[in-house]
């Protein structure tokens, strides 16, 4: 609306038209100060001021008017299901929680560890959801949850990782402890190689979880009846590796290639119950979550396998992409030669009730189960955490601006078993993927 040098009567013209657009038309004293503008061009000059002036106003109050009714309107929908407030428990919380169907646990699985690894920047953040969602939902896990900072020398030397008080502050107030390791042979040039170094960071001969920064704990991990004597990996994957060329080799050349090579016993590997040359008749896990006994034992398989594998993948993996799918070719071998296998339905409620692999923001609205939505949304009204979000265009616009449940969640509704590349594809066309 231009008005620069406008006498009173168009000021009076032009002010009225800005009372009938609807979201000033409760401004009766703008049509009042319009009337009275005959005194010339300084009279008018600060009218038109005033006006432009109450114009911001209302259009400001009604955005707050319209954001408020639309967290009411979320708030009301979730809140026979939201988790209680966030408090910063104790390590060892001495709250009583519902088995929620689950065996009790026997043995040491209440007092395993659990690795995760942060630096500067989203893992920082996720690693704080992480934290958090790890003590509202299992108060009663009596284990140490380690934070592997990568320090800024050695493989990810120039590249700042250091994370920052806040974050610092937050984690401590979660109970993790964060501690620094040095990375010799990965990091920048494959962070996720962070999974693998940090290893070392955790004491010989006690059972041990890793986990993906990207996790929410969303139901009593202590009451998972882990077998740490057999180790194991998320089975939340698909065909994402090797991807056999036309002319072979195919996936059994492949695959036994690298049991052969590290003389492991490649045919008690496979599921016969899939075919011949079908991708889940071979042992393949996500790297999102696995434990083990001795986190020395495995980071030490892990390293050596991963390096060997990276500096010679072999004739039968030449035409395979080690980037970024490295950790997830020798996971399957650290395992299998640790007497550990594909896990047993006691291990369901992982990727399932007790914990989700959510990824990122994007992916999480559009195809995970509405608890875990709640969820997030109750943890991120904790002050300390919205605060490390508070530069993420993801998390303002689909956790702040409400756009996760109501654009992303209707986009695919019924939509069940869907590939994470078509969803990846369809968020990006809309502009609604965020990394």
């Amino acid at each position: 609306m231009a008005l620069a040098g406008a006498d009173s009567g168009t000021l009076h013209t032009e002010v009225s038209k800005v009372t009938k657009t609807g979201k000033e038309k409760n401004l009766p004293e703008v049509k009042e100060i319009a009337a009275t503008a005959t005194q010339g061009n300084a009279e008018a000059r600060a009218l038109r001021q005033q006006a432009n002036q109450a114009a911001r106003d209302a259009r400001k109050q009604a955005r707050i008017a319209e954001r408020q009714a639309r967290k009411a309107s979320r708030d009301d929908a979730t809140s026979e299901v939201a988790p209680p407030p966030i408090a910063p428990p104790p390590i060892a919380s001495t709250v009583a929680i519902a088995s929620r169907g689950m065996a009790e646990p026997t043995g040491n699985s209440r007092n395993f560890n659990i690795l995760i690894v942060a630096q500067k920047g989203r893992l920082a953040a996720e690693a704080a959801l992480f934290a958090a969602s790890l003590r509202l939902n299992a108060p009663d896990w009596q284990g140490r949850l380690i934070v592997a900072e990568p320090r800024e020398e050695g493989a990810w030397q120039g590249v700042a990782t250091t994370l920052d008080p806040h974050s610092r502050a937050l984690l401590g107030r979660f109970g993790a402890e964060v501690t620094p390791f040095s990375a010799q042979y990965f990091g920048r040039s494959y962070p996720y190689g962070n999974k693998i170094e940090a290893l070392s960071l955790l004491p010989a001969g006690q059972p041990f979880v890793f986990f993906d920064t990207d996790t929410l704990v969303t139901g009593p991990l202590d009451r998972v009846a882990f077998d740490f004597d057999r180790p194991s990996a998320s089975m939340r994957r698909s065909a994402s590796w090797p991807l056999p060329p036309l002319y072979g080799p195919g996936y059994t050349a492949i695959w036994k290639s690298l049991y052969d090579r590290f003389g492991l016993n490649f045919a008690s590997s496979l599921d016969l119950n899939q075919p011949d040359e079908h991708w889940e008749r071979y042992l393949y896990f996500n790297a999102g979550w696995f434990f083990g006994a001795d986190p020395q034992d495995f980071g030490r398989r892990f390293l050596e396998l991963a390096l060997a594998v990276r500096a010679d993948p072999g004739e039968a993996l030449a035409c395979q992409s080690l980037d970024p799918w490295l950790d997830q070719v020798v996971l399957p071998l650290v395992i299998h030669s640790l007497g550990g296998g594909r896990p047993g339905p006691e291990l369901d409620d992982l990727d399932g009730s007790v914990t989700c692999h959510y990824r990122n923001l994007s992916l999480l609205y559009a195809r995970e189960a509405e608890p875990v939505l709640d969820l997030l949304e109750h943890l991120m009204r904790d002050q300390g955490i919205a605060a490390m979000f508070a530069a993420d265009e993801g998390a303002q616009r689909l956790v702040g601006g409400g756009e996760g449940r109501s654009v992303v969640r209707p986009m695919f509704a019924g939509a069940a078993n869907l590939q994470e590349q078509p969803i990846r594809q369809k968020l990006k066309r809309a502009g609604l993927w965020f990394r």
